[in-house]
């Protein structure tokens, strides 16, 4: 199979597991592959996504090649995959815009963002930059809260001819006046979004047991899900004026799977604090009050902790060779079935039963 062009937006935490996982997987047998959901999709296997460009804004990743950018502070996530040859793609300085919340110049340096001093480019640069790479699917892991900077390389990505793929929430794919649908299928390309779903992690689990609760007959009547984590991602969401469409994101996929609309006064959803030590874990603390037969009560308490970005980087890899198979097909618009499997706020909810099979049967081309 040829390779999967990618171009990515953010060499963070997110991206370093993208990246060491592509390396992690090539050359293992199907069997010894742990952790992935697919191990092939249309023909492509994990080790055929290479990366071609990438943007950031920081100034210990800017002019540098992409695979020594991924290990370079404020990133603290594991490494599982430190031998990664040269890749020859250096990190282009990205638009800033929102994308740099102005609390983060308030923590340490290993910590945070340091801003570049290298000029910024316009959308003309980056179009270019992205149609002589031969790019064929644009990956969008800004910070949480990045509206304009994700409006922005969306438009850059369907003017340059290329897929995007939208990890953050911001509402693109699932944009409610469907503009974006219309820019992507004018252009004859796809776009998955929004918000991707990690492979196991709060809100897949929260789902499930919600899911659980109706199917089992049992009224959940209250709940909660706390967050807490040590990465940039969680600093940069200690500025609660970036957090509506993240807590959006997160409440509907669980309100999605109630049955029944929980009042907004009964369910609470969404990150609640940073904690330095923490680094890339994040620690989930659910709770879950219902009534049971005979109207007596119960409830549920669980506290779930993983490693943030390797566990949204399997299902990454799925959404880039999705994004490819409709390349490869000639499908355009929103992929409603990846979307729905993949992310936390597709622009139609599906239980998790339905999307999985509407996802398997997209990968046959069903």
């Amino acid at each position: 199979m040829s390779k999967i062009k990618i171009a990515i937006v953010g060499i963070g935490n997110c991206a370093s597991s993208l990246i060491q996982g592509i390396h992690y997987y090539q050359g293992k047998d199907e069997k010894d592959a742990i952790g992935l959901m697919h191990w092939e999709i249309g023909g492509y296997q994990p080790g055929d996504i290479e990366v071609v460009a990438a943007f950031d804004v920081d100034k210990r990743k800017v002019g540098v090649d992409v695979h020594e950018a991924i290990f370079s502070a404020p990133n603290c996530t594991t490494v599982f995959c430190s031998d990664i040859p040269a890749s020859g793609v250096t990190v282009q300085m990205g638009k800033i815009l929102d994308g740099f919340s102005d609390h983060m110049k308030d923590y340490d340096e290993k910590r945070t963002f340091v801003l570049a001093e290298e000029p910024e480019p316009s959308e003309e640069d980056i179009v270019k930059l992205l149609k002589d790479t031969g790019a064929q699917i644009l990956l969008n892991y800004l910070p949480v809260g990045s509206e304009e900077a994700t409006r922005f390389y969306a438009g850059c990505a369907y003017k340059a001819g290329l897929a995007f793929v939208n990890n953050i929430p911001v509402f693109i794919a699932s944009d409610p006046e469907g503009q974006w649908a219309r820019h992507f299928e004018e252009a004859g390309l796809p776009i998955i979004g929004d918000d991707i779903k990690a492979q196991l992690g709060a809100t897949i689990t929260h789902r499930t047991l919600t899911d659980l609760f109706a199917k089992r007959g049992v009224k959940l009547e209250r709940t909660y899900q706390l967050n807490t984590g040590g990465n940039t991602d969680f600093l940069n969401m200690l500025n609660h004026s970036r957090l509506a469409s993240k807590k959006a994101s997160k409440t509907e996929a669980v309100q999605a799977v109630t049955g029944n609309r929980m009042d907004d006064d009964d369910i609470h959803i969404g990150p609640s604090d940073y904690v330095p030590w923490q680094n890339d874990n994040k620690v989930c603390f659910l709770r879950m009050e219902g009534t049971m037969f005979g109207d007596v009560p119960m409830n549920l308490e669980l506290r779930l902790s993983v490693e943030d970005s390797p566990n949204s980087a399997g299902v990454s890899i799925d959404m880039i060779r999705c994004a490819k198979l409709a390349l490869d097909r000639g499908q355009s618009g929103i992929l409603e079935a990846p979307s729905a499997y993949f992310c936390k706020h597709p622009l139609r909810q599906f239980t998790d039963d339905e999307a999985f099979r509407m996802m398997e049967d997209f990968i046959k081309g069903e």
